[in-house]
């Protein structure tokens, strides 16, 4: 087990929170789970996230899974009082992240420029929709509009060809990663120099990011429609359940096909390598959907393991969270919400073993007498 002080990457950074939603509040949740000090600040009605979906003694599961350990102070910065408070705080910052479309922090008075005039040093975050230029760049953007926008909803298409939207916050999420990986590069850069950076990304970019290899890969075969890299590879029903086999390189293909006693794909000169299975893939996964059939899954999962073929049971996220592999790497630990009681919290990847705890999700100002006379200003 690790110590607090291992755990605390970011012990003595203080990052302000000026965003709502999903991906400026996801970055400042990756930075305090690092160790940062991380001072939300929201309006009088609070962060929308807090009437996102389902409500429970006051709090969202999305409110509760970006902002858990924040500090959460009210301030209106549609008053001078306001805006100058925003401003103080920023002052003694190390880093600012906000989500407002473009001009509408210039306007506010708390846009890069101000706040860096006053702290040099400042790493600040602006997250937009779809940019800081462009003819989309003033447009309202959520996560959904831009998986419609950017190809996603159609990448994953039904087997009727009906666009669908990918049932959680992916770009979301990503944005607010690629968000805290630019701000530990930026305040690397001021630990050398001195000087802060604005660091300003999309969800639109984030959404092309995602699809790097797909964009090349539709760019090298503009006729075709989007194959699986290698094959026999899917979703297959065992007599139980259902299972996913994967298809890594030739070798496990032949591996696969002595599992399954397929001894004509051995003799199967075309089949040797992906390039010639690929034009067969819908015959080679029949082949293996029909044997897979007539077995359980634990007859399957002990013969792929033994021929180390890639698969993976389809389970509920419930029996993942229960599961004897996650209970042993550390994946979740549990965080304590009041008038709930614990439930399961997923820990920062690669922070498996250090104490660091979530932090308990805050409640709509509750921090700000404290933290306002911290910084010497006025109720």
């Amino acid at each position: 087990m690790q110590s607090e002080q291992d755990a605390a990457l970011l012990d003595g950074l203080t990052v302000l929170d000026l965003s709502q939603g999903i991906a400026g509040p996801y970055c400042g949740l990756v930075l305090r789970q690092q160790g940062a000090r991380v001072i939300k600040v929201e309006p009088p009605g609070g962060d929308w996230s807090r009437n996102m979906g389902r409500i429970r003694a006051g709090q969202t599961a999305i409110a509760v899974a970006c902002n858990a350990g924040k500090e959460s102070v009210l301030l209106d910065a549609r008053t001078d009082s306001g805006r100058a408070a925003i401003a103080r705080l920023a002052e003694r910052a190390d880093v600012v992240i906000q989500n407002f479309r473009p001009g509408v922090a210039e306007r506010m008075g708390v846009g890069y420029e101000a706040l860096a005039a006053r702290n040099p040093a400042l790493v600040y975050v602006s997250i937009t929709g779809y940019g800081h230029a462009g003819p989309m760049a003033a447009l309202p953007a959520v996560d959904t509009t831009v998986q419609a926008v950017s190809g996603l909803m159609h990448l994953n298409r039904d087997g009727a060809g009906q666009p669908r939207r990918i049932p959680f916050f992916l770009i979301d999420l990503s944005t607010g990663l690629y968000a805290a990986q630019h701000v530990c590069a930026a305040l690397f850069k001021a630990a050398r120099h001195g000087k802060g950076r604005h660091v300003k990304l999309s969800l639109l970019e984030t959404s092309a990011a995602l699809q790097s290899y797909l964009l090349v890969d539709d760019a090298m075969f503009p006729d075709a429609e989007m194959a699986a890299a290698n094959a026999p590879t899917g979703l297959f029903a065992a007599a139980d359940g259902m299972l996913y086999i994967s298809m890594l390189n030739d070798a496990m293909f032949v591996r696969l096909a002595r599992v399954l006693r397929f001894d004509d794909w051995l003799d199967d000169a075309a089949l040797r390598t992906s390039a010639g299975r690929l034009p067969r893939a819908a015959e080679l996964n029949r082949r293996v959907a029909q044997a897979v059939a007539a077995q359980p899954l634990a007859h399957w999962e002990a013969l792929l393991t033994e021929h180390d073929v890639l698969f993976g049971r389809v389970s509920h996220a419930s029996d993942f969270l229960q599961s004897a592999q996650c209970r042993q790497a550390g994946v979740f630990g549990r965080l304590a919400l009041e008038g709930i009681g614990d439930v399961p919290w997923a820990n920062l990847p690669g922070m498996a073993g250090m104490v660091r705890p979530a932090g308990d999700a805050p409640t709509l100002g509750q921090h700000t007498e404290a933290v306002l006379a911290e910084f010497g200003i006025g109720a």
